[in-house]
């Protein structure tokens, strides 16, 4: 006969063991169905909707926990809401991987993408620490101002820096009413922990804006829909032919560091899409940089400006060109008026004296 389990805490633990690896994919799998087809606002709501049940679950238990809610149907619900509470947030960090990972050049955002990765895979074996007030209050604060940094900019159709300093001070403001409303009724339960709810919080605030202000965090909603170095570039009616050196198949997945055999008189282009949804609009950047082996460092070689319009779901096509261009690593940073990166480029001039064979791509 199978075993069943005969407690509580043998039914959590069974939960923990066989049913949460399930339920983490088959989780992941409907937010990004969800998040996919649905528009930006939409994804907001839904993202919302899961940190109302966050912060509902913690409140909760710990107005359960300490005795201000009694009664047999509060204590029977008590030991499942960390079970709520983790399943809560590991829809909102699932969401958050699938909308950042969409808008991240891995080159410079891989930490954040990474970071929301490993924080959505360890969510799984964090219910025993959803006990603790201020781990509660830290995932909490964490959820709500990334969340703002993504929904912040769709709400308003701006991406400015500005939006995210409004998102961090209103984190800050939100997260405190809220530490205040469990004070009001728990005061013991929030004097015990203030000292280190507070360097959460902060630790917490401060780590975000170093990986903000480094371009750790991708700049969304913006994303990169296609990148590359090309020998030639003409328009067609709607459409761009552009002529690239023939690639194996894994190299189709390589944006860094490809080689670009170059003739004499021979142009190198960058060709980019940007996408933008619709209502949006922003001026982005191509940064072209040679790297000086010398001096070990990048240096800027010249940078050239769009206004584009969002609402096409190719992304919006832009090029640059070079033609006096020296042999040796080369990249060209697609970026944002306040700087932020939106995706990189990078290639080798490789001299050639004679022009090399090439492949027409359509765009």
């Amino acid at each position: 006969m199978r075993y069943l389990p005969k407690s509580t805490e043998e039914l959590l633990t069974w939960y923990e063991r066989y049913v949460s690896p399930v339920t983490l994919i088959i989780g992941f799998s409907l937010d990004a169905f969800i998040v996919r087809n649905v528009d930006l606002l939409g994804s907001a709501f839904f993202l919302f909707g899961y940190l109302v049940i966050a912060g509902s679950g913690i409140l909760l238990l710990n107005l359960i926990l300490a005795g201000a809610l009694l009664g047999r149907v509060w204590n029977a619900a008590a030991p499942f809401l960390p079970v709520v509470i983790q399943f809560a947030f590991g829809g909102l960090f699932s969401g958050f991987v699938i909308l950042y990972s969409q808008s991240a050049a891995l080159a410079v955002s891989w930490i954040f993408v990474v970071a929301l990765a490993l924080l959505l895979i360890s969510n799984e074996r964090f219910r025993k620490l959803y006990g603790r007030f201020a781990f509660q209050i830290g995932i909490l604060f964490f959820g709500l101002f990334s969340f703002l940094t993504f929904s912040l900019p769709v709400l308003l159709t701006r991406i400015q820096t500005d939006t995210f300093v409004v998102g961090g001070v209103l984190s800050i403001f939100i997260i405190a009413l809220y530490v205040r409303l469990i004070e009001y009724f728990i005061p013991a339960l929030v004097r015990e922990n203030r000292r280190t709810v507070l360097s959460v919080i902060g630790s917490i605030f401060l780590l975000v804006n170093v990986l903000y202000f480094t371009n750790a965090i991708p700049p969304f909603p913006l994303a990169l829909k296609e990148a590359g170095v090309y020998h030639s570039i003409q328009k067609k009616g709607d459409t761009y032919v552009l002529e690239e050196e023939p690639r194996r198949w894994y190299e189709f997945y390589l944006r860094y560091h490809k080689a670009f055999h170059k003739a004499p008189g021979e142009r190198v282009y960058v060709f980019t899409a940007v996408y933008l949804p619709a209502d949006f609009s922003a001026q982005i950047f191509h940064q072209w940089e040679y790297h000086d082996k010398e001096a070990g460092e990048w240096i800027e070689s010249g940078s050239y400006s769009f206004p584009i319009t969002g609402g096409r779901s190719g992304g919006y096509r832009v090029y640059t060109f070079r033609q006096s261009i020296a042999p040796g690593k080369w990249r060209v940073n697609v970026r944002t008026e306040d700087g932020r990166i939106i995706g990189r480029v990078s290639f080798t001039i490789v001299a050639t004296p004679e022009p090399v064979e090439r492949v027409e791509k359509l765009l």
